[in-house]
């Protein structure tokens, strides 16, 4: 098992059939065990589809997917489905083995009987787990890639063959075709949401509305300050009028996690760890969070994430409402002609904070750097590459400054407390914004900051010269300076013409390293 976290895609050929005893017992065991120390014969499987599970209390993946596979096991037994389970474990030892399976409501290859284990490893080629193979009730192979057909379809997937999932999948393609507010929102034992007051809301009541479905999880810090500004949007759009609603497709593990992050929403939710949230992941082709779907007033999907336009344009974005092409047109060249208009003071300064800080906190007037090429550097201590590159940041620097003193960089943390701020910002040589500075939110939606450590160039008319200076000052050290498009071509074209010069040999001659040779 050298892969954690997923299938791997080859394995025996689909339909091989197997003699489920010869697979499962030993030489002198017929049988397999239950949690309790009950002994359960192999032969009671014969005539049952059974799901051969790979997996380990170590593996994070494992963990995380066993709670699905016993609540698709439960259902399917309450349906009276022929359907067993054999735990086939990957522990390093006995007890690890014990507490996991004291979990699990099926059966297991005895820990002892470690040969058996490697067997069925080396028989199904398991090379990642989770792993869960699907044998039919003849023992053939049904399905080897279990674990994405049980996450993605539960007990609605069995018996699991592709047949029946690619069904599945045609029938979700059907939908999104004949698509309304009822068919993605509605499940048949729930035709209701809720709000965080407890009270359920009629999906019906959603009918001929603008809805927006909000997957997010709680504690995340993305989602946590999308939920702010999303917020205001909503309640600026439902103070005017709108036939606007929010449904919140929460992603939470813990019911506690949940109900925290809720308590503070204005707006509509999915019932928590309703069997729909992940249905409506994989309906969307949820890949990123925050993600906010549009729905127009027909159900009919608008967009499938607006998240970015939201982030870009903060509490503005109210005004791309209803989301239409038209709308959001206007909303580009609102941010084009902010662009344009952008200035030193219209990214630094908020209010009475115009200022940033040297060493021992010395508050530095932004008005002494108008004027200047300056570099705003995203950056945290715990982070490693943001460590790693900082020596290199602050070697360019000290080049770029000797060549021109009308130069400066600005550290913008990402630390999570102060003292953390003041021991990484004491090893450099810039200014900074403090510590939890208000303004940092802004410059990260303006500059659309996803990972750190990132630098921006910011020309003497406080214009954005590029969001990549740190790729370029890694390219080019200091001579990047100072990072526009013209510096960067005359750079390259030296470069290249520097190539060919020494590119160049006398006729009849060819170069090799260090040595010309005639041809």
């Amino acid at each position: 098992m050298a892969t954690v976290g997923g299938e791997d895609n080859g394995a025996v050929n689909g339909g091989e059939c197997h003699d489920l005893k010869s697979i499962l017992a030993a030489d002198e065991r017929d049988f397999l065990v239950r949690n309790n120390g009950d002994q359960v014969k192999i032969a009671d499987l014969e005539g049952k589809a059974v799901g051969l599970y790979f997996s380990a209390s170590w593996c994070p993946p494992c963990r995380h997917f066993t709670p699905k596979l016993i609540e698709t096991y439960g259902e399917l037994s309450s349906e009276g489905k022929d359907f067993e389970v054999v735990f086939v474990s990957g522990d390093r030892d006995e007890d690890s083995f014990n507490g996991y399976f004291s979990k699990m409501p099926w059966l297991a290859i005895p820990f002892s009987d470690s040969k058996a284990r490697d067997r069925l490893d080396e028989l199904f080629k398991v090379e990642g787990i989770p792993h869960l193979v699907i044998l039919g009730a003849r023992a053939e192979v049904l399905n080897e890639k279990g674990v994405q057909a049980v996450r993605e379809y539960g007990s609605e997937g069995y018996p699991f063959t592709l047949e029946k999932i690619n069904k599945l999948k045609e029938e979700e393609e059907a939908a999104k075709r004949e698509q309304t507010i009822q068919t993605v929102l509605v499940s048949p034992s729930r035709d209701y949401l809720i709000s965080n007051n407890g009270n359920k809301v009629s999906v019906s009541e959603l009918e001929g509305k603008m809805v927006c479905l909000y997957f997010t999880i709680n504690g995340m810090k993305p989602c946590d300050e999308f939920s702010l500004v999303l917020a205001k949007i909503y309640r600026n759009l439902k103070e005017r009028g709108e036939s606007f609603e929010i449904v919140m497709v929460s992603l939470d593990e813990e019911e506690s996690s949940f109900k925290e992050g809720f308590a503070t929403m204005p707006w509509l939710a999915m019932p928590f760890q309703d069997k729909s949230c992940e249905k409506l992941v994989r309906y969307f082709e949820l890949r990123t969070l925050p993600t906010l779907v549009v729905l127009g007033a027909d159900g009919k999907t608008l967009h499938h994430n607006i998240a970015e336009i939201v982030e870009e344009h903060g509490e503005e974005a109210w005004e791309g409402y209803p989301f239409s092409q038209e709308k959001m047109d206007l909303l580009a060249e609102k941010a084009k002609a902010k662009l344009e208009a952008q200035t030193l003071e219209s990214l630094l300064v908020s209010g009475e904070l115009d200022y940033v800080i040297g060493k021992d906190g010395i508050k530095v007037p932004l008005s002494e750097l108008i004027g200047k090429n300056i570099l705003l550097y995203f950056s945290a201590q715990w982070c490693g590459p943001c460590r790693a590159f900082l020596p290199k940041l602050i070697e360019e620097y000290k080049k770029i400054k000797d060549k021109d003193s009308a130069f400066e960089v600005i550290f913008i943390s990402s630390d999570e407390d102060q003292n953390s701020f003041e021991d990484f910002f004491s090893g450099m040589p810039w200014l900074a914004l403090p510590f939890g500075d208000e303004r940092k939110k802004s410059l990260n939606r303006i500059f659309k900051i996803r990972g750190i450590p990132s630098l921006v160039a910011i020309g003497p008319t406080g214009k954005t010269v590029t969001t990549d200076a740190r790729l370029l000052l890694m390219i080019h050290g200091a001579d990047a300076y100072p990072f526009t498009e013209e510096r960067i071509k005359a750079l390259v074209e030296n470069k290249e013409k520097t190539g060919e010069e020494r590119g160049k040999t006398k006729e009849g001659y060819v170069c090799e390293g260090d040595v010309c040779r005639k041809a």
